[in-house]
């Protein structure tokens, strides 16, 4: 979604003193819309409306809504590149060249599974790994740049509407995006010339649109399933009040998958079944073939939303399809829907959706008949879908950005959304810490401090780690830095506070701050390239399944790690003070420090445990006397009297106390 600031034409003002128009852009997998709350001239109703941005509709469009703006880049051997409804003509001649569905592609890395899939497209490495498209004349352009020509397209054709200049912008994005994709989104921002003052989640935006235009109350699941992505979002609405209370979905799932499934078919029904592999788009003609596939297949798939079939024409080969065989190709793929629904639900405390008002219908693929009739039995209701599910997410964008900017907003409310994920750091023994667990409320916050494990250990390494499991290797590295300049100080007696801060965006900033000498380093997380497809669905899932051995992989490095701290400990204090313990004494702490290691080597962390309590046991005694030594030698050759006079001055100043005010 967008902000627009607008000048009046003719005027003098400088810009600061301009006007802001809100309005907002969902940037879509198919369809991009831009939707503005009121425009100059226009009565403030209050009633957010979407804008025409393609004026281009021929014989061929029939049926298109001069509000969608296809999210089709076509490049050209000139270097220049058309957008929309011209791109996608062109998309046949020039499949190589013409990036569709490019949404699927933001914050991926090279090697990511969506690259391998159905396309047409020519990929090339690049710098940082990440995803680059080879276009006209050799041209190499990542998913934000190819984003970024869609954004202008948009700033362009609603200033052309509005009669004024666009600046400014607030984007919807999946709930389900991670970092990486949501800061490639705030760079393609960036990169078309707004500045991107927000980040709106596109089921919040919905059923914000939803909850103003029907005056609704109460608990509603959100079910967002557009070209590329699906998300299912759980959200009270009460007196303004738009509260997100669990979010769930899978960042590559989408009516994308289902024009692939029918292209599959039918190109493997042309004699290519290699096709579907992905093979035949070495040569340009494969490519081609590949590009027509996917076209017909997409048209196909929204007639039958009208008829109950259709004649696919791709070059010289004819067939029909029915609506019941469409649905039977899809049904595998919208079942994939079910689990993080499911789960979603369950996670708001609304286990198989008892307790919900109603299930409202976002995306463009809920215009599928299928798709409705699943949802119906997912939920056990009929959903709802009376405002239009292409355009509610660009509605309730200029909302929220009218409560950005406007300086008389026309709407009083209030919007709570959460994290998708959890969000910790590594601690020792390959452990993970959650500082943000999932579905908490954004923006956030939350700090720790943490200490050295090592004497005179003057650095520590920053892990920033996503996901639901107690072990490192079982979730998602986001970043890594080193905090420097920890004092030389014995192990466990430095303290660092880490502190994590997810903006209303959803992006993640670290800081780490050493509590002595004031150092502090601060990263915002910005991985290279994003989860790769399914892979937040399998971490949660995972975390599901491996819960109970989670907990006990986690209480067994838990015991190691203190093992290992209390024997380097104890054999320091022998090496220095060995000579307070009588050999009987000393006998006895090293037959329960030998039988902690021994225990500690193996996997029962309820024995090591043990071992730790009974070498404490015997070492309690010999802990006592070396501290009785140690202040022994702190007070020789000083008077009782002097330190209990800098104790009183040190309770003076801690009860806020001037030596002057201070009773004699």
């Amino acid at each position: 979604m967008a902000l627009f600031q607008i000048a009046e034409p003719g005027a003098t003002k400088p810009k600061e003193a301009c006007p802001m128009l809100a309005v907002g852009i969902d940037l879509g997998t198919t369809n991009s819309l831009v939707a503005v709350v009121r425009a100059e001239g226009e009565t403030a109703s209050g009633r957010p409306r979407c804008l025409a941005v393609e004026k281009d509709l021929g014989p061929q469009d029939e049926g298109a809504r001069s509000t969608l703006l296809p999210s089709v880049v076509s490049y050209l051997p000139d270097g220049g590149a058309v957008v929309g409804r011209a791109a996608r003509r062109r998309a046949a001649e020039a499949p190589r060249d013409t990036i569709a569905s490019v949404k699927r592609f933001m914050g991926k890395g090279a090697n990511d599974p969506e690259t391998r899939r159905l396309s047409p497209y020519r990929f090339v490495s690049g710098e940082g790994d990440t995803v680059r498209f080879q276009v006209a004349g050799g041209r190499e352009v990542t998913p934000v740049e190819v984003s970024a020509e869609i954004l202008r397209a948009l700033k362009s054709r609603a200033e052309e509407q509005l009669g004024q200049t666009v600046t400014s912008a607030v984007i919807t994005v999946p709930a389900y995006f991670d970092d990486a994709q949501r800061q490639a989104t705030k760079d393609a921002g960036r990169l078309a010339g707004l500045e991107v003052l927000r980040l709106l989640n596109e089921p919040t935006a919905a059923a914000l649109a939803y909850g103003l235009d029907k005056r609704s109350q109460g608990t509603f699941a959100v079910y967002d399933l557009g070209g590329g992505t699906f998300d299912i979002s759980i959200l009270n609405l009460v007196e303004g009040v738009f509260e997100v209370k669990a979010v769930g979905g899978d960042s590559a799932l989408g009516g994308d998958d289902f024009d692939r499934a029918l292209a599959s078919v039918l190109l493997t029904e042309m004699g290519h079944p290699e096709a579907a592999r992905a093979a035949l788009v070495a040569a340009q003609e494969g490519a081609s073939l590949v590009r027509q596939a996917i076209d017909a297949a997409r048209l196909a798939k929204e007639r039958l939303t009208q008829a109950d079939s259709v004649e696919v024409a791709i070059g010289g080969f004819k067939r029909k399809v029915s609506r019941a065989e469409l649905e039977a190709i899809i049904q595998p793929i919208l079942e994939k829907t079910a689990a993080p629904t499911v789960r979603t639900l369950k996670d708001s405390g609304l286990p198989g959706g008892k307790g919900l008002s109603g299930v409202i219908l976002v995306g463009g693929s809920t215009r599928v008949p299928a798709v409705r009739a699943f949802v119906a039995r997912l939920f056990g209701m009929e959903p709802l879908y009376d405002l239009d599910p292409d355009e509610v997410v660009a509605l309730g964008a200029a909302v929220q950005a009218d409560l950005l900017t406007a300086e008389t907003p026309q709407h009083d409310v209030l919007l709570l959304d959460v994290t998708p994920l959890s969000l910790g750091l590594e601690t020792m023994g390959g452990l993970v810490e959650k500082l943000i667990l999932r579905n908490t409320t954004i923006p956030a916050s939350a700090a720790q401090e943490f200490t050295t494990f090592a004497d005179a250990q003057t650095g520590m390494d920053i892990h920033v780690l996503q996901g639901e499991r107690e072990l490192v290797q079982d979730c998602r590295s986001l970043a890594r830095f080193t905090l420097s300049g920890i004092p030389h100080l014995p192990a466990g007696l430095a303290r660092v506070q880490v502190t994590f801060q997810v903006d209303a965006d959803g992006i993640l900033s670290v800081t780490a701050r050493e509590q002595l000498t004031g150092v502090s380093q601060t990263i915002t997380v910005k991985p290279s390239h994003g989860l790769s497809d399914d892979a937040i669905e399998r971490m949660l899932l995972a975390s599901i399944e491996h819960a109970e051995d989670d907990v006990q992989a986690r209480l067994l490095i838990d015991n190691r790690v203190e093992s290992q701290r209390i024997l380097k400990a104890t054999e320091k204090q022998l090496e220095q003070n060995g000579d307070l313990l009588t050999p009987a004494e000393r006998a006895e702490i090293d037959r329960a420090m030998q039988a902690l290691r021994e225990t500690a080597a193996g996997a029962d962390h309820r024995a090591i445990k043990t071992g730790i309590e009974e070498l404490d046991a015997k070492s309690a005694e010999f802990a006592k006397r070396v501290m009785d030594r140690g202040i022994e030698r702190a007070l020789r050759g000083h008077d009782v009297a002097e330190f209990e006079g800098q104790i009183g001055a040190h309770a003076r100043k801690a009860l806020g106390v001037d030596d002057e005010e201070a009773p004699r």
